[in-house]
């Protein structure tokens, strides 16, 4: 990757600045930024679907390059600024890239939500279980674009969501290949993590915490504590099960038809960050669930995901249950799940690359 560090025009340094905070899975940043002039610049995306079992396709990547272009759009109103986005057609599908021009708009109204930029996190601790009011779903209904809705499990609905969420733990904590993926994604003994997730925002106890951190040095230990001493017993009764009974309601993302390429994603993605960007402008705390969906679309496409005896069966059963809870046709179209409720802003957080990090030049890497 060559690196550059220009001197940027005031304003597109601003907008880039907000632009970063858009959320990725597990703190990939899966983009970076070719400045051409004050008003102009290629997003170089990229994904990691070579080593990361969660993301499928790259999809998930793609939906977090959507969540960018969203919040780079927030920003730019901000300055009277309209953006434009052209995808590179002629470009990989793993290195989804696009154009972006800001045009003046005078008269533009800035977005509300560009301060909710900021402050928008993950919280993975419990929240509040006041039901959403009814002004507060009305508000966050209406901040998808046409033809998205939002499935709520509510009720009994979000106890059924618990014990999906505390069963999709053991099937995620057992398989070696999503073992990989998790030691590499934590910072051990951190508050805040500029690339990876702090420990301290897990949802852990200190001793949980620490253990996971012994245990996940190697695969061996892993196994072992799980065939033998109930190892995910703990982990998945603190970050899955108790957190899932801890919140309002559990929602799923139904897009207007199931999403079959870049641009659906892309586009899922921007309606997730304006819900995400509206619950915290509301208060509301969210914690994004998706890989219920992700193991859900291997079992439907009967793709391997794993070398492991009895992971595909478990992934079967978990995306019956998770079909049972919305309906077939929700839950082939669904693009994003996550549980939502009141509750404090968390304490630990992942940050992000210094912009100047994320400047490429000659088309990136």
């Amino acid at each position: 990757m060559n690196r550059i560090a220009p001197q940027l025009d005031t304003t597109l340094e601003q907008i880039l600045e907000l632009a970063r905070w858009a959320p990725s899975g597990d703190n990939t940043q899966p983009w970076r930024f070719e400045v051409l002039d004050d008003r102009r610049l290629v997003v170089h995306g990229h994904d990691t679907r070579d080593h990361c079992v969660y993301d499928l396709d790259g999809h998930p990547s793609q939906m977090s390059i959507g969540a960018l272009l969203e919040t780079m759009a927030i920003a730019a109103s901000t300055f009277a600024l309209a953006m434009r986005a052209i995808r590179h057609t002629d470009t990989q599908p793993h290195r989804p890239t696009f154009s972006i021009e800001f045009l003046s708009a005078p008269g533009l109204d800035p977005d509300p939500l560009v301060d909710a930029i900021l402050p928008r996190a993950v919280q993975r601790r419990p929240l509040s279980r006041r039901p959403l009011a009814t002004s507060e779903k009305a508000a966050l209904t209406a901040a998808l674009p046409d033809g998205y809705r939002v499935h709520w499990l509510e009720g009994e609905q979000r106890v059924a969501a618990a014990r999906l969420m505390f069963r999709n733990a053991k099937l995620r904590l057992t398989m070696p290949e999503a073992h990989q993926v998790h030691k590499s994604i934590i910072q051990w003994n951190a508050r805040f993590s500029e690339d990876r997730i702090p420990d301290q925002a897990l949802g852990a106890d200190p001793m949980t915490t620490r253990l996971m951190r012994w245990v996940m040095q190697d695969w061996k230990r892993v196994h072992f504590f799980n065939t033998w001493l109930a190892g995910t017993l703990a982990p998945r009764l603190q970050m899955d099960l108790i957190p899932s009974l801890a919140c309002a309601a559990h929602l799923v993302l139904v897009a207007p038809r199931r999403p079959q390429g870049v641009d659906d994603y892309v586009g899922a993605g921007r309606a997730m960050q304006r819900f995400w960007l509206t619950a915290t402008a509301l208060g509301l705390q969210m914690q994004p669930e998706m890989t219920p969906l992700i193991f859900a679309r291997y079992v439907r496409e009967g793709r391997v995901f794993s070398s492991t005896a009895g992971m595909p069966e478990r992934a079967a059963e978990l995306s019956r249950a998770g079909e049972a809870l919305v309906g077939q046709q929700d839950w082939e179209a669904a693009v994003f799940m996550a549980r939502i409720g009141a509750g404090a802003p968390a304490k630990a957080r992942s940050l992000r690359r210094p912009l100047r990090e994320l400047l490429v030049a000659d088309g990136g890497a």
